[in-house]
């Protein structure tokens, strides 16, 4: 018997490569997604890239009715990655109240519904957001999580100390993995899925490859007056696939039970930092495009700089991040090409 794993916002970019690397791994996977910022037609593009089309529900998770139906329905779930929320920080600013609904009330639907019925595990999609600014970098698992800078900041922390919360009361019966991701970008090497943001884009690298291809007229950089080596912001960037495999890696760890606590944390990241501009550069390189870009005022609920200290997630998870930056981006361009029909 397979296991089973419901993975939700699994037609999601993030989503949809985990759910790539878990049929690969054999696992058989459940989607729940509302399709507020993803697309139907991805399932074909799973089902493309594995030989096999994970099962598929649409409804909204904040819907406590249809989420204690659908773990009536599947009772044979082992266990949930959880994506499904509302991600950009500039709109989070301007409309926190979506963010505060959409991210608070899913999880805490579905950690009821766990308890309820029996499904042990959970890996939580957080972000190092949790971290704020951090006083010291690269930035460690230990380190204190601060302030947030946006109402999405704020929803992970809270989500984390709700799983905090909820895991400590159900004795036992539940235990999570809470992955705090750095900054995920790249698509699928067979470029059949990748990030395809509805709208105009709020992440980086969308936006930069839409540049590339023309559907944008400008990439607006946010801030050259950051203490950084000229100006820009730092972030660490991982490949979405690199990322995939270690949620694979983290539900293992729980159905096996090698966790150490009940709630665990990992930094999933690369360990290196590069700045805005660093990164423009770099797509340049790889791809032969000059993208036409200005340097605009800062971003609201923007932190100056952050990546991650992977140490511990290497050591206790045996994972690490594979890809260079450059490859990285040569599979995003080489996605928004496809989808485009740009040769």
């Amino acid at each position: 018997m397979k296991k089973q794993v419901l993975v939700t916002g699994g037609v999601g970019y993030i989503g949809s490569h985990t759910v790539v690397e878990l049929q690969n791994e054999g696992f058989e996977v459940f989607i729940v997604d509302d399709l507020s910022n993803s697309n139907i037609e991805v399932l074909d593009r799973i089902e493309k890239i594995t030989g096999i089309r994970p099962h598929f529900e649409q409804f909204d998770l904040c819907d406590r009715a249809k989420v204690q139906e659908y773990f009536q329905k599947h009772d044979g779930l082992e266990a949930i990655i959880h994506f499904a929320a509302s991600k950009a920080v500039g709109e989070s600013v301007e409309k926190p109240l979506l963010y505060y609904r959409n991210n608070l009330v899913s999880l805490m639907n579905l950690l009821e519904a766990m308890d309820q019925y029996n499904v042990p595990s959970i890996v939580f999609s957080s972000s190092c957001t949790v971290y704020g600014q951090p006083e010291v970098l690269p930035v460690t698992e230990n380190a204190p999580v601060q302030e947030a800078t946006s109402p999405y900041g704020n929803t992970k922390q809270m989500c984390e100390e709700i799983l905090f919360d909820s895991i400590s009361a159900f004795a036992g019966g539940v235990r999570g993995i809470a992955l705090r991701y750095f900054n995920p970008i790249g698509a699928h090497a067979s470029a059949e899925i990748g990030e395809l943001p509805v709208g105009v884009p709020q992440n980086l690298v969308p936006y930069i490859t839409q540049t590339g291809a023309g559907l944008r007229e400008q990439l607006s950089i946010f801030g050259d007056d950051y203490d950084t080596a000229d100006g820009t912001a730092v972030r660490d960037y991982i490949h979405v696939v690199d990322l995939a495999k270690a949620h694979v890696v983290a539900i293992r760890r729980l159905m096996e039970h090698n966790n150490k606590k009940p709630l665990e944390f990992f930094n999933i990241g690369t360990g290196n930092g590069l700045t805005v501009l660093q990164l423009v550069k770099a797509f340049e390189k790889v791809t032969g495009v000059k993208l036409n870009y200005k340097l605009v005022d800062r971003r609201a609920g923007d932190i100056e700089k952050v990546w991650a200290d992977t140490t511990f997630a290497n050591e206790e998870l045996g994972w690490k991040a594979q890809s260079t930056v450059e490859e990285t981006l040569a599979s995003a361009w080489a996605w928004e090409k496809k989808i485009r029909n740009i040769d």
